[in-house]
């Protein structure tokens, strides 16, 4: 009986291989701007890569407001960073949506993108807590485990046991070893 399978499933994956370059060139280089915008609170920040230093400059980034039209009414702020990745970022920035554009130090705009600053959520007091017993004597976890900082004196002497311990140890498994001499 022949077996035509392994000649088969190797015919596919050959033929799978010759299509893969085929099937990456239809897949752009870049998607998306070459910026990355992102909110926290009241806080916006903008990071790219692909801007260039010249003249000790990495560019501008502007905040603009949906009422402003152009680079230079919004929010002016001067890149920084290093060769890999430059940032700039807008603090207090109150609700609402807002344009960032980034002008290299060259001119060339490194991408425009939107986003939506939220309201800070409004702190809300709960009804007063009710106390719970917590336990006497536990592990505080983050401490490493240990409530207590002992001193010079309690480390040597448990330092001087597990010594004790090893040579007692030691002592017993060298002696078990020898045979009996009468």
């Amino acid at each position: 009986m022949r077996n035509s399978s392994p000649v088969l499933r190797s015919g596919l994956t050959v033929a799978a291989a010759a299509a893969l370059p085929f099937a990456l060139a239809a897949v752009p280089a870049s998607a998306g701007p070459g910026i990355s915008v992102s909110t926290t609170g009241s806080t916006v920040s903008v990071t790219t890569s692909t801007c260039t230093q010249i003249n000790g400059s990495w560019g501008t980034a502007s905040l603009l407001t949906s009422s402003q039209g152009s680079f230079a009414q919004g929010r002016q702020v001067t890149l920084s960073g290093t060769s890999t990745s430059q940032s700039a970022a807008w603090s207090n920035v109150t609700s609402g949506t807002y344009t960032v554009i980034v002008i290299c130090s060259d001119g060339t705009t490194a991408g425009t993108q939107s986003v939506v600053v939220s309201p800070a959520p409004s702190p809300t007091r709960s009804p007063s807590p009710s106390p719970t017993a917590s336990p006497s004597r536990g592990v505080m976890g983050g401490a490493g485990g240990s409530a207590t900082d002992y001193g010079t004196v309690t480390l040597v002497a448990g330092g001087t046991l597990v010594g004790t311990g090893l040579l007692a140890t030691v002592w017993y498994l060298r002696r078990r070893n020898r045979p009996y001499r009468l």
